[in-house]
């Protein structure tokens, strides 16, 4: 998700696993009938977590989206942008747009990110410390939907 600005960082980590994962069983193998055994174990695994991703990916963008909609930001569409989402944030949030650099940086980002959602959750007509919840797992990933589609 990330938390939401890293969404960017998941694919990565995907990706990552990916590369790691394929080529280590391939190398565990003994033979070609154990590295065909091999890939047809682990490629279900790699699949759902790609369509886990992905699936997280689609939800988190049409949240942010339509929370830009609803405050009336400009460019709602770059909610499907990786790093241009974070820039969707700031100029939601009224934060400036330098900011984007402070989510580069290790745990400065978490407390970014919890800033950030504090005064989008502001701008929804929502208390701010729903923005507190971007760092408890699985809370954020029912607080983007809350702020997009609560009334």
């Amino acid at each position: 998700m990330k938390k939401q600005a890293g969404l960017w960082s998941w694919f990565g980590w995907l990706f990552a696993l990916c590369i790691v994962l394929v080529p280590g069983i391939a190398a565990l193998a003994q033979s070609n009938e154990d590295a065909a055994r091999a890939f047809a174990l682990a490629a279900p695994f790699i699949l759902f977590i790609f369509v886990a991703g992905l699936a997280f990916y689609v939800y988190h963008s049409l949240a942010l989206q339509t929370i830009a909609t609803k405050t009336n930001a400009e460019n709602p569409w770059l909610a499907w942008i990786p790093i241009a989402n974070i820039i969707l944030m700031l100029n939601i949030a009224k934060k400036p747009l330098w900011w984007i650099i402070l989510f580069l940086i290790p745990l400065a980002n978490i407390v970014v990110a919890v800033i950030v959602w504090m005064e989008i959750a502001k701008a929804r007509g929502k208390p701010d410390w729903w923005g507190i919840m971007v760092v408890v797992p699985i809370m954020n990933l029912i607080m983007p939907g809350y702020l997009a589609w609560a009334d």
